[in-house]
């Protein structure tokens, strides 16, 4: 026996019924397909949520699966799913169990065979006097481990209860723990058992949710609920004796989270944006808003509905939209919608959980912005019905006259660009009206040609239109049509030549001061007195003549076809025509053209002018034709033939004729010698009056190799150099080498330059015109640097070395011819310079061949007076004052320092 009972305060669900077990002696009988029991018996809430879970029948298929379809006898209250399991179809309320049990059909599918059984539903006041057991709260009901026979086998039972869920409110604040039931086993009564609980919530994450008391199995509740988290668990009740050993099969428990109204409805965007076009009829869609809320959608707590809070503006009436309160779509619910009134509307949108109950239900709000899009119900009016404009004569691609519209619809959509059209006063098509972007205007543009002469004053009407057409139901007003009146200028126009260009034939040859035609041209301008004059633009030849006055054209000059400036035998001209405006006169040009037809006036000439032979007749010859300038008819083919002077002409050379334009000449002889060669070849053409010619061909008789090629140096010469070119080679040659030779002189003679000016010394920089300084340490000529071997061997000293005598210093010893005397050895080298004094002095004293200046060697002895004085005063300290050096002066600019340093005054 089991039985359920809940505490106070949650939904009692219980068992009210035993099972009972018939025991079958011989064993299980055979798998009958049917319920399990012919009655249910079933305890229901009072209040019963919409969706919830009530009861469970048991169907044994004996195999059938899916093929099994359930039926209730009262589907407007239940509903019952495939798996046995019967919801409340919708929110129901008991105070009493109903008068006839529920009846639930079994179907199946394939065979039609049905199965019925009966369904007793309860409510809790009846089950609140079952027996507690003895130390148990009165308060907490049981749900009991159902019982087994000796062999723990499960029999048949006549009846069977059905474990509804358990159901706990979601945020209960406590006190916690919270006990939910108990689970008790019969077998209790004779032996300590043990309870406990797994699965998740229990002992699986999320643990800790539900415990159980393993003594008296109490399951309780340890903390509030969310059913947002979790919104039910499913729970395994166990009972063991106290070795462990299972005394009763696990149970299933299911609790299902009751969820409470604990989350406000959420707009999925604060702001909507929508738009509906203006003139919309009612009923017209806008858009939908949706809001989502946590709580549980199959409850009252998520059933959201919306309203609208406000419309803003409230124009032409404040109920302008209306929305579907459960599905949140915006529809029209007035007409009257203008874009050019009211180009846009803001609602306050809101909605309420508790299927929109304001008192308990929680709510929340969003913005709803809809935008009237425009349609074209606004035609393009012209803001005048007339307008005017002026133009010249042969003006294209000029605008005349701008036409202003105005339109109500939005601007820049084609609902509001405007589109014209010309409807009458232009059948040729020269005007047309395009659509100035930036400001809508009609740009009436002339674009043909208009003639004064023709029309003076066209009168247009044009017609305005947008892009799109109009809304159903609007017409074009009268404003939409306006009238152009466009005047038309006279302006002086060109002449003009008819035909131009003027073709006329003619044969050439002809003669000067020959009449040719007469070249008119015509004034367009009728209504002005104007005379036209003629001119003579372009004659590339210049044979023609035009009269200014009446535009006949003569010849001055005889008219060849063959000029190189007529081209395919035509010949062309231009001529100008001026009229006789005194402001702008204008002018107008026309092109003679002159088909020249041909005459035999040209001579046939030999082609080509020059050849080369060998000096043997075999195996070469020459091949040459005949160029003639007349066309075809007058020219080819052609007879040769060769001069009959000279008279070696026809004795040396032979002519035979190949074609009618082509003749083969050769050596008549054996063997003629090289050199150039004339031969007179008389050439006559097949003209009407045919035309003969005596043309030369040079021929180059010259040695040639076995090939048949020249090999002597005419060939050469032949080949492109002749007696010409080679000279001027010459020339350039020799030219070359003398710029080369005068290149070599002039380098040799500044070589020689540098070399005199590097012996020029300055007289400010000779040494002997400067006082040394000897107030340093050492001194003396040790720290000259002086090469004193050049004192030792002068003999030695190199013939370069030698100054020309254009350069010499006027104190160096004179340079003449001398006598060669025999060379003195070369001195050792001496230690000091007294050595090098005593053996030059030896050396010339031994010398019976040294002129009288050799004495002059003797470097010891000063002389007998001397008109400069005594130098010695130099090393005295005592008689430098009574010196008077203002005579140094005297001696030149050499003794010009010394003078100022040791004369003049005591300064």
């Amino acid at each position: 026996m089991f039985s359920l009972h809940e505490g106070s305060g949650l939904l009692l669900l219980l068992l009210a019924a035993g099972l009972q077990i018939a025991a079958e002696a011989r064993g299980a009988p055979p798998c009958r397909p049917g319920f399990s029991e012919d009655l249910y018996t079933v305890v229901v809430p009072d209040i019963t949520e919409e969706g919830w879970p009530l009861f469970n029948v048991k169907f044994v298929s004996c195999g059938r699966g899916g093929l099994v379809r359930f039926e209730c006898s009262n589907p407007s209250d239940y509903r019952i799913e495939n798996d046995g399991v019967v919801y409340a179809a919708r929110t129901l309320q008991r105070t009493q169990a109903p008068a006839s049990p529920l009846l639930i059909k079994a179907v199946d599918t394939t065979t039609q065979q049905q199965w019925v059984t009966q369904v007793k539903m309860m409510p809790p006041t009846q089950v609140q006097e079952l027996a507690v057991p003895s130390g148990m709260s009165k308060n907490l009901k049981e749900i009991l481990f159902p019982s087994q026979n000796a062999d723990s086998t499960l029999k048949r039972r006549k009846r069977d209860w059905v474990i509804p869920p358990i159901n706990v409110p979601e945020n209960s604040r406590g006190p916690f723990p919270q006990e939910l039931v108990r689970i008790r086993s019969d077998h209790d009564k004779n032996r300590s058992l043990r309870y406990s609980v797994t699965g998740p919530g229990a002992d699986q994450p999320p643990t800790g949710i539900f415990t159980i008391d393993p003594i008296s199995g109490e399951l309780s509740v340890n903390k509030p609920l969310d059913r947002e988290h979790i919104n039910s668990f499913h729970l395994r009740a166990h009972a063991v004796d106290l070795n462990g050993n299972q005394v009763e099969n696990p149970i299933d428990i299911v609790i299902n989270v009751i969820d409470m109204n604990d989350n406000r409805p959420e707009f999925t965007h604060q702001i909507w944006n929508g738009s509906v076009p203006e003139g919309s009829k009612p009923g017209s869609f806008v858009m939908t808003v949706t809001s989502v809320d946590k709580d549980d959608p199959k409850t009252a707590n998520g059933m959201l509905r919306y309203m609208i809070m406000s419309q803003n503006p409230e124009s032409p009436s404040s109920n302008m939209f209306t929305i579907n309160n459960k599905t949140g779509g915006i529809i029209t619910v007035a007409a009257g919608l203008d874009r050019e009134k009211v180009p846009q509307y803001t609602l306050i949108i809101k909605a309420t959980d508790m299927e929109g109950n304001p008192m308990y239900g929680l709510s929340n709000t969003a913005t709803a912005v809809i935008s009237i899009t425009d349609i074209n119900d606004n035609p393009p009016e012209f803001v005048q019905d007339k307008f005017s404009g002026d133009v010249d004569e042969n003006a294209v691609n000029v605008i005349v006259a701008n036409l202003s519209v105005t339109d109500k619809d939005q601007p820049n959509t084609p609902a509001w660009n405007a589109v014209y059209k010309i409807t009458g006063g232009d059948p040729t098509g020269r005007f047309s009206v395009p659509t100035d972007p930036t400001t809508n205007e009609g740009l009436v543009t002339v674009v043909k040609p208009i003639d004064y002469e023709t029309n003076r004053l066209y009168l247009l009407t044009v017609e305005a239109k947008n892009e799109v057409p109009l809304a159903r139901g609007i017409h074009s007003p009268r404003q939409s049509t306006a009238t152009v009146s466009i005047r038309v200028r006279d302006v002086n126009e060109s002449p003009f030549f008819d035909p131009n260009p003027k073709l006329i034939k003619l044969e050439e040859g002809l003669m000067p001061e020959s009449p040719l035609t007469t070249f008119t041209a015509q004034d367009p301008d009728r209504f002005m007195q104007q005379t036209i004059r003629y001119s003579k633009l372009s004659d590339p030849a210049n044979w023609l003549r035009i009269d200014p006055n009446t535009g006949r054209i003569t010849t001055i000059a005889i008219l060849d076809r063959e000029s190189p400036e007529v081209k395919n035998s035509i010949y062309n001209a231009t001529f100008l025509a001026t009229d006789s405006d005194k402001t702008h006169p204008a002018s107008g040009t026309g092109t003679l053209q002159i088909f020249l037809s041909d005459i035999n006036d040209n001579a046939p000439r030999v082609s080509p002018p020059e050849a080369e032979i060998c000096e043997k007749p075999q195996p070469n010859s020459i091949n040459i034709t005949a160029y003639d300038g007349d066309l075809s008819h007058n020219a080819g083919p052609f007879a040769f033939e060769l001069a009959h002077r000279p008279s070696e002409v026809k004795r040396n050379w032979t002519i035979t004729r190949i074609s009618g334009d082509y003749a083969q000449v050769s050596l008549r002889i054996g063997f003629l010698e090289s050199g150039i060669y004339e031969v007179p070849i008389i050439i006559t053409d097949s003209g009407n009056l045919p035309m003969s010619n005596t043309s030369y061909l040079r021929v180059k008789v010259c040695q040639c190799d076995m090939n048949g090629d020249c090999t002597d140096q005419q060939h050469i010469m032949a080949a492109g150099l002749g007696t010409g070119a080679i000279i001027s080679i010459l020339l350039c040659i020799i030219i070359l080498l003398i710029l080369v030779l005068m290149f070599v002189v002039w380098m040799k003679r500044r070589d020689k330059e540098r070399q005199a000016k590097q012996l020029l010394i300055d007289p400010e920089d000779d040494v002997r015109d400067n006082i040394l300084k000897y107030d340093e340490e050492g001194g003396g000529e040790e720290d000259q640097d002086y090469d004193l071997s050049q004192l030792q061997q002068p003999d030695t000293l190199e013939p370069d070395a030698i100054k020309p005598l254009a350069i010499r210093r006027l104190d160096e010893r004179p340079l003449h011819p001398e006598p060669q005397y025999p060379i003195r050895s070369a001195a050792p080298h001496p230690g000091d310079i007294g050595d090098f004094i005593n053996e030059g002095l030896k050396a010339a004293d031994n010398d019976p061949t040294a002129p009288p200046y050799d004495s002059l060697l003797v470097f010891d002895y000063e002389g007998s007076g001397s008109t400069a004085g005594s130098l010695s005063s130099l090393n005295s300290s005592s008689s430098g004052g009574d010196q008077d050096y203002d005579y140094l002066n005297d001696w030149g600019p050499r003794f010009r320092k010394l003078a100022d340093m040791y004369g003049g005054s005591d300064d």
